[in-house]
């Protein structure tokens, strides 16, 4: 987004393959941003959802928006858990996959939309179709079983607003608005992991009420095992007292995505299985070793 010709006003350009592939702030910046993160939460005295920009004029960061946070905070509080399940069969046909945000399962027709113009069409219930999408589209989502784009992160507006509203959602699936078609069933799973699967069919599905409050409390301490930690968020909501042990070499391997002497042979110029991939996802380092070091 740049700056219009009178400065009044401002245009959107497609960014190069290039830009793509590099950080948009570096080192200096991130730790900046978090120091203003912690003096923003200190003023308020509870957890922030903060956002921030960059002005390329000036190079400078701006702090343009700070509200409450409004999902971690208020499940921490919640004295039940949600505990999704399923068991897919082998006959079961997969269609799509990507991104899991959330733990939830939800089913129903899918309904393919294209832009706003086509929000009347889209009934309670159905799974939410579409490329990517954007604050406007926030309303159909709450109506939604559960969400599927082509594009998009677990930082992206559709995982954002789908942890908000507690729908579950399957993101960067590259494919959906193809592979899916408008009123046929499926189910969408994102209580298998990471990753997020998009099933033929209304397959049967268990959800487990597990009411934190009647739990008394055990003699021996309970601490935890952590070896991911994008699960440090559903940890937390068990009882536990702490974490007993960081599986390091888990937790670096989640970090990494490649075996570490994969890395190293391709810093000394060997030849690798999925060298390209791992070239690919290691964007923007070149070097192996910095991608290991930073990550």
């Amino acid at each position: 987004m740049l700056y219009g010709e009178n400065g009044n006003s401002t245009i959107n350009i497609q960014t190069t393959l290039a830009e793509q592939n590099s950080f948009s702030i570096d080192d200096n910046e991130v730790i900046e941003l978090a120091k203003q993160a912690l003096i923003i939460e200190e003023h308020y005295k509870c957890p922030m959802d903060i956002e921030w920009a960059k002005d390329a004029d000036e190079n400078r960061l701006y702090i343009v928006q700070a509200r409450p946070e409004t999902v971690q905070s208020q499940l921490k509080q919640s004295s039940t858990i949600e505990k999704y399940s399923i068991e897919v069969q082998e006959d079961v046909k997969l269609l799509t996959s990507g991104r899991a945000v959330g733990e939830k399962i939800g089913a129903g027709r899918v309904n393919i939309i294209n832009n706003t113009s086509e929000f009347s069409k889209f009934r309670n219930g159905d799974i939410l179709v579409a490329d990517t999408t954007n604050p406007d589209w926030e309303p159909i989502m709450k109506k939604a079983s559960a969400v599927v784009t082509n594009r998009g992160s677990r930082t992206c507006h559709a995982a954002i607003v789908a942890r908000e509203i507690g729908v579950p959602a399957v993101v960067g699936c590259s494919n959906a608005t193809d592979v899916l078609q408008n009123d046929v069933s499926v189910t969408v799973s994102c209580a298998q992991g990471n990753e997020g699967f998009v099933y033929e069919g209304i397959l049967d599905y268990q959800k487990q009420m597990i009411d934190l409050s009647e739990l008394k409390p055990t003699k021996t301490k309970l601490f935890m095992n952590v070896g991911n930690p994008a699960e440090a968020f559903r940890f937390a909501k068990m009882p536990n007292d702490g974490v007993g042990l960081a599986r390091m070499e888990f937790i670096m391997t989640h970090s990494i995505n490649a075996h570490p002497m994969a890395l190293v042979d391709m810093k000394k110029g060997k030849k690798v299985k999925d060298s390209d991939s791992i070239a690919s996802f290691i964007l923007p380092y070149t070097d192996t070793k910095e991608f290991f070091w930073q990550n």
